[in-house]
């Protein structure tokens, strides 16, 4: 069971007859197209959440110079999309100036309490490489940067929706200035959402994900603990391949493993998830869940171009992960 709130306007669509899969994906997908921002090459890996009975997030657009900015996006039903064409600006919270642009790449945002958190992969050449970019909104007009979480070289920092044994809680994967070939999930703990200590090894890349493993949409809270969606990196003859997969983390030590799904739940099988700028990518970075049904919604980038939708039963995610552990 879910613990959270009901939301029964996510989107949803039933398992299509004959499908055995435990994800399944919207008919309809992609659901924004790579040419949704004026000025974009292609829109994927984003971020959604509920908000006041609709929906927002937080959009990853890489523009026709190939460079990767974060547009604000809002919809009355999660599917339809109407995204600002202005790059995200973000303030000081003691000044209230403006102290730039949301440079950089695949956002998660995380209600905790009464803030929406952003984090982000921020490339600048002032960082000498990848780090976590950590913002804030309270109403998704006015965006405060923080400093940024860990030093570089980082990427998929994902916050948990509260505060555990008092600390907010961050996974990240430590990797390297390029498409880095390697890659383990890590836990940090912060008092404040400045200083970041308290490190855990969470997961290890291995069988399918053989080359890294990266954290996805922000863990859900249910009765046996976190359910965490991730991406799994494995490679063939052909390049690299991006697969989802599953684990049930404990709830009070959740950089302890309970269970982890030996196969993957979703593959790049369709068109628009095998054929774009990067083939063969399912990058999951955000759910929509209804407690009351366990319905979950998961948005997800296909082949680093367009975002796409898929579906799942909490109920039967969970049993699915328990009988096929491999922890």
């Amino acid at each position: 069971m879910i613990i959270g709130e009901k939301l029964p306007n996510i989107p949803w669509q039933d398992r299509p007859a004959g499908c055995n899969d435990i994800v399944w994906r919207y008919d309809a997908n992609p659901i924004i197209d790579r040419h949704a921002i004026p000025s974009a090459n292609s829109v994927f890996n984003s971020a959604v959440v509920a908000k006041d009975g609709a929906f927002v997030g937080v959009f990853r657009s890489d523009d026709k110079a190939m460079k990767s900015h974060l547009f604000l996006g809002k919809s009355p039903d999660a599917i339809h999309w109407e995204i600002e064409p202005d790059i995200l600006k973000l303030y000081d919270e003691k000044t209230g100036e403006c102290v730039g642009t949301a440079d950089g790449y695949d956002p998660r945002v995380c209600l905790i309490e009464d803030k929406y958190y952003v984090t982000w992969c921020a490339q600048f050449e002032k960082y000498k490489g990848p780090t976590i970019g950590v913002a804030y909104s309270y109403d998704f007009k006015t965006f405060y940067r923080l400093p940024n979480a860990f030093l570089p070289y980082n990427r998929n920092g994902v916050m948990f929706p509260r505060k555990i044994n008092g600390n907010f809680v961050m996974f990240s994967r430590p990797s390297d200035n390029g498409h880095t070939p390697f890659g383990d999930v890590y836990l940090s703990q912060s008092p404040d959402m400045i200083h970041w200590g308290e490190h855990h090894h969470v997961l290890e890349p291995r069988d399918w994900a053989w080359t890294k493993v990266g954290a996805g949409p922000i863990p859900i809270e249910i009765d046996e603990g976190w359910l965490m969606i991730f991406h799994g990196v494995g490679q063939t003859c052909n390049g690299m391949i991006y697969n989802m997969g599953a684990a049930i983390l404990d709830k009070e030590e959740p950089w302890k493993v309970k269970y982890r799904c030996y196969p993957y739940i979703l593959h790049p099988e369709t068109m628009y998830e095998c054929v774009g700028d990067v083939p063969n990518v399912c990058f999951p970075c955000a759910t929509l869940c209804d407690a009351e049904t366990g319905r979950i919604a998961i948005y997800y980038g296909a082949a680093d171009t367009v975002v796409a939708l898929a579906f799942t039963q909490v109920d039967e995610l969970v049993e699915y992960i328990k009988k096929n552990n491999c922890v």
